[in-house]
Parts: C-alpha cells; sequence; structure tokens
C-alpha cells in the first residue's frame, strides 16, 4: 500500500484558458478509502486520469509513496496505482476475461506460473473465479466491473482509483462492489456521484469544486449538511436521510 499525496497541482487543457484544476492539495494515507464527490466540471475526472500518468503533469506535485509522477517514474506508478474506468469495456478488450486479466502481468514480463496465479488470484479476489474462459461481452454489468477490477489487481497495485464504479450497476450490484472493495487492503480514490455509495464505502470523503478541494471531512459528516451539498450541486436521493 502507498500514501498519495497531491500538492498544488493546477492543469488547464491546450487551447483553452480555465483551469479545470486549481491549486489541488490532497493528502491520503495508506490504506484509506476516500470518496471524490463534485458536480460535473469540477475537475474529478481529469484529477483521476493524473494519477498514473494519463494526463502530463503542467504545475504542482504529485506522489505515490516516494515516487513522483513524471516521466522518468511512469513505468513504476503506473505498476503502483490501477485506474478502473467508469466503463468497463474500456479495459475488456481480449477474447476471453482470462487473457485480459493476464494482458497487464505479461506487459510487466511476468510469464508461466507466475501470471497463471495472478490471474487466478485476481479473479477469486473479485469473486469471479468462473468468469476466465467468458467472453466479456457476453457478460452482465456486474460480471464486466468485476473482470475490469481483476485486471487491475492482477498488477499487484498499491493504490486504486475508480472513476464511477457504480455506473450501470443495479441497487445488489453496487453493495456487492461496495463490500468487495471495503474487503481490499489497497489505497483506494473513488469518484463517485452515488453518494450512498460513497457513505457506505468510504469513511472519508472530498468535495472537489472549481478545480479545489473545497470540503474534507468523514463521508457521513459532509453528506448530513444540506447546505454543503446544496452549495456544490450534489443531493441525495429522494427520500434518502443520514442518520
Amino acid at each position: 500500500m502507498s500514501d498519495v499525496t497531491i500538492t498544488g497541482l493546477a492543469f488547464r487543457y491546450p487551447g483553452t484558458h480555465h483551469r479545470v484544476l486549481d491549486d489541488l492539495d490532497l493528502s491520503v494515507s495508506s490504506g484509506e478509502r476516500v470518496a471524490v464527490l463534485g458536480p460535473n466540471g469540477s475537475g474529478k475526472t481529469t484529477l483521476v486520469l493524473h494519477l498514473n500518468g494519463l494526463l502530463e503533469l503542467q504545475h504542482g506535485e504529485i506522489r505515490i509513496g516516494n515516487a513522483p509522477v513524471d516521466a522518468d517514474h511512469l513505468r513504476e506508478v503506473r505498476r503502483r496505482v490501477g485506474l478502473v474506468f467508469q466503463d468497463a469495456d474500456d479495459q475488456l478488450f481480449m477474447h476471453s476475461v482470462h487473457d485480459d486479466v493476464a494482458f497487464g502481468p505479461a506487459n510487466l514480463g511476468i510469464d508461466g506460473d507466475e501470471r497463471e496465479r495472478r490471474v487466478a488470484d485476481a479473479l477469486e479476489s473479485v469473486g469471479a473465479a468462473d468468469l476466465g474462459p467468458r467472453t466479456p461481452h457476453h457478460l452482465s454489468g456486474g460480471e464486466k466491473r468485476r473482470a475490469a477490477l481483476a485486471t487491475v489487481l492482477a498488477m499487484d497495485p498499491d493504490v486504486l482509483v475508480l472513476d464511477e464504479p457504480t455506473s450501470g450497476l443495479d441497487p445488489v450490484g453496487r453493495r456487492e462492489l461496495s463490500e468487495l472493495l471495503v474487503g481490499l487492503e489497497q489505497t483506494q480514490l473513488i469518484v463517485t456521484h452515488d453518494l450512498p455509495f460513497a457513505l457506505a464505502t468510504c469513511p472519508r470523503a472530498v468535495i472537489l469544486d472549481g478545480g479545489r478541494v473545497v470540503a474534507d471531512g468523514s463521508t457521513r459528516s459532509l453528506l448530513a449538511d444540506d447546505a454543503l451539498l446544496a452549495t456544490h450541486r450534489l443531493e441525495l436521493p429522494f427520500g434518502y436521510t443520514i442518520t
């Protein structure tokens, strides 16, 4: 497990003058599960894409443990940080789930029995041991989400970053995913609009707005603050109350 330290992160997309991220600071301790909340356009996905170097750093610093996220450490950072995209189909492109899960370790030069062990362990850890021979596009939404997570866990990452992991899942699938994530030891940053899922999964939450962290505290205390949620265009489902 690794901690994550972000200091003064600022970013604007080419051809624009607007800073999507604007002097953002965030520290996540090793083993923490932190929900990243915020309205559309607040910079959540842009932050996610920085954490394993998919977007090049413009200003500020990001460290995963003792490794800075920069060109010289990119291979190590991408081994340490597992990114699970919002659309599971972006990570499932081989002819079988087994081959998808084996793809990452193979790129690290891991083969033979060790690669097969990683595949089996990753699928077992997400409750998908029987999915190996299956074709990814024949899976249900929940099965795809488990398979996508297994592709990342097979890399043995220290940090998991999940972008809208409940997208397309039914209530049972959301509950099962929450239970699965709570049982994993990795440091986790979970970007989500699903506030009840954040409450069930993450003891701590931060709210991003205007490219900055504007609130940081226990998930329960943030979600119980109606005025705070309204200010940042967040809302619990109708009839849902925090007790």
